[in-house]
């Protein structure tokens, strides 16, 4: 008797197995067009940038937004959970910067960390004059750390894309990534670079007021990420203030966003 108890308890389980499996694959998958349209109306709620772009642009991007977020991996730190709408509004701003180019850039990005605010990593400096390394810490909103993982503050990836005035963590660190992983170029387009980042070194010692953030002046790869959050939330004024450098970024990245309407920020919003 208890024999036969069991194989009905066997024959109970391997039934409502069965069920289940039948009916999860039964369920039907979100299609690619309700997807996008998800996504379109969380990017156009938080990014002005979106506003902006051209028709055509805004379906490659979201097509390599799909793509972006099959490939990388987030992960949040010290309990952070990463949302879609993390995932989509960091990885659509990654993906803009690569537009203007036709091959996917990121197979040598392992992945993103998401910390809630700022973050306090190790810091060695070491005096060029003295040879004195100094250990210390610092505080930061974004790092790009070995050109294969990039970690970021979500208060300031949300607070810098809605605000649209020329800092954005997104950008910048990316930028990084890029010239990290595709180094090289045009020595005439380094050199005419090198000379932009002099101005703006003058500008900074006589003690100007500058467009470019003066963080910028630091060296030449500072110089370039700042320069690329200007060229793509305040293009029209950097075309107009600093032409030569607009035209360097607008061969570079192959885009011309001072072409594109008119960015329009959005009210200050922090969100976890």
């Amino acid at each position: 008797m208890g024999r036969i108890l069991l194989i009905l308890l066997l024959v109970a389980i391997a039934a409502a197995w069965w069920h289940l499996r039948k009916k999860r694959g039964n369920t039907p998958t979100e299609s690619p067009a309700t997807r996008s349209a998800r996504w379109e109306s969380l990017l156009e709620r938080d990014w002005p940038m979106w506003q902006r772009l051209p028709a055509d642009r805004r379906s490659t991007l979201l097509e390599r937004l799909a793509h972006f977020l099959e490939r990388v991996p987030f992960t949040g730190a010290h309990g952070l959970v990463v949302t879609e709408e993390m995932r989509v509004l960091v990885g659509a701003q990654a993906c803009l910067i690569t537009l203007g180019n036709d091959e996917y850039p990121f197979d040598d990005l392992h992945g993103i960390t998401m910390h809630r605010d700022e973050f306090v990593v190790e810091e060695t400096v070491e005096d060029e004059d003295t040879g004195v390394v100094t250990e210390g810490y610092q505080t930061l909103s974004g790092q790009a750390i070995e050109s294969d993982r990039i970690v970021l503050s979500w208060k300031d990836v949300l607070e810098s894309m809605r605000r649209q005035d020329g800092y954005n963590v997104v950008i910048h660190e990316f930028t990084h990534f890029l010239e990290h992983t595709r180094p090289g170029g045009d020595r005439a387009a380094r050199a005419a670079l090198e000379s932009c980042l002099a101005e703006l070194r003058d500008a900074v010692d006589r003690g100007e007021q500058t467009l470019l953030d003066p963080y910028g002046a630091e060296d030449i790869t500072e110089f370039l990420a700042v320069a690329a959050e200007f060229f793509f939330e305040r293009s029209p004024e950097l075309r107009e203030r600093h032409p030569l450098l607009y035209v360097l970024l607008r061969d570079s990245f192959h885009l011309d966003p001072a072409s594109w309407e008119a960015p329009v920020a959005l009210p200050s919003k922090t969100q976890d």
